[in-house]
């Protein structure tokens, strides 16, 4: 494995980990799909800044993730297409431009 896969998975957990924990911290009482539709609010007593903190951090935290994914997958990969090995060029024998007079035996090529 390379060192920046490495980094890559790293900072992945670190960020999975601490998305974990800010989704288990948010406040249940919320109410969560009713309070989205206009059900409750949760502006009581400084509660609404967690709230807006906790959100934010999730958005941030998921975003980075993605970003994370996909750099990773655009820095790592590796090509498909593989170059074709070089191979050595078939020698010939040259060849002989003089046209061959009638009565003369044809030019031979030399043997190694």
């Amino acid at each position: 494995m390379s060192g920046v896969f490495v980094l890559f998975m790293v900072l992945l957990m670190i960020l999975s980990v601490l998305l974990i924990i800010i989704i288990m911290a948010q406040n249940p009482k919320g109410g969560g799909l009713s309070a989205t539709f206009g059900g409750s609010s949760s502006a009581q007593f400084g509660v609404q800044r967690t709230n807006d903190f906790m959100e934010k951090a999730t958005w941030i935290l998921a975003c980075s993730i993605v970003v994370l994914v996909t750099l990773s997958v655009v820095m790592t990969a590796t090509p498909n297409q593989t170059q074709p090995l070089p191979t050595k060029p078939k020698q010939t024998a040259p060849v002989n431009t003089q046209p061959v007079k009638p009565g003369q035996p044809a030019p031979v090529a030399p043997v190694k």
